[in-house]
């Protein structure tokens, strides 16, 4: 998401794994081509991902994708139980602020004493869970899932679904930079944009204009 509200794919890339020397070549990659700056990364817990993420750029906030984090928690759950836990979820990621979110959490892990795990998933990952409590709910359904990437991924699948196999992973890489391009020409400026960028500049202005800075003597060199 560019200054302006624009989605924007940066890459394509292929691995065997994506571990975090994966990720931190693409990261670095990514700053070699002039990412100046990264503000908020929502990410649905890739094993290295935050990592590489706070090694190349630092100063960046990691987001842990709210939805995923739930799906991952349901997964300790009984089908006959997770309808139930899910709700009790709720009041977590819903609280007005971070202080009010730990003390539903440790709510929920009173009395689903039985779940350790999920408990245990929160604790270790709190860090990157709460970063989007510090913003209205207009802008906290900007940055706390990545509905959006799961969005564009939905798109390529549905291009390569029905092809069982590719003479190569050229071929392959062509077929889903065409789709790319085809779904990446009816993306709109995101709905709360300008709500999220003027919070964003009372935060980290001096971020902001600095790598506005870098832009324009890019384009002007």
């Amino acid at each position: 998401m560019d200054l302006e509200g624009h989605k924007e794919v940066l890459g394509l890339w292929t691995s065997s794994n994506e571990g975090a020397q994966f990720w931190l070549s693409v990261l670095t990659e990514m700053r070699n081509r002039g990412v100046k700056d990264m503000l908020i990364v929502c990410v649905d817990g890739l094993k290295g991902f935050p990592q590489a993420i706070e090694a190349v750029f630092p100063q960046a906030q990691v987001q842990l994708c709210i939805v995923h984090l739930v799906r991952a928690s349901l997964n300790y759950v009984p089908w006959k139980e997770r309808q139930q836990v899910a709700a009790d979820l709720k009041p977590i990621y819903r609280a007005a602020t971070a202080v009010q979110a730990e003390m539903n959490l440790e709510s929920f892990m009173a009395r689903w004493d039985k779940y350790k795990a999920i408990g245990k998933l929160w604790k270790e990952n709190w860090e990157h869970v709460i970063p989007f409590f510090a913003f209205p709910d207009e802008v906290r359904k900007v940055i706390y899932t990545t509905n959006a990437v799961e969005g564009l991924r939905r798109g390529l699948r549905k291009i390569i679904k029905n092809r069982g196999s590719f003479p190569s992973e050229e071929a392959a890489l062509k077929l889903l930079y065409l789709a790319l391009q085809n779904i990446s020409a009816k993306w709109e400026t995101l709905q709360y944009w300008k709500e999220a960028l003027n919070q964003f500049e009372i935060l980290w202005g001096d971020r902001i204009r600095a790598a506005r800075r870098a832009c324009a003597a890019c384009a002007i060199g």
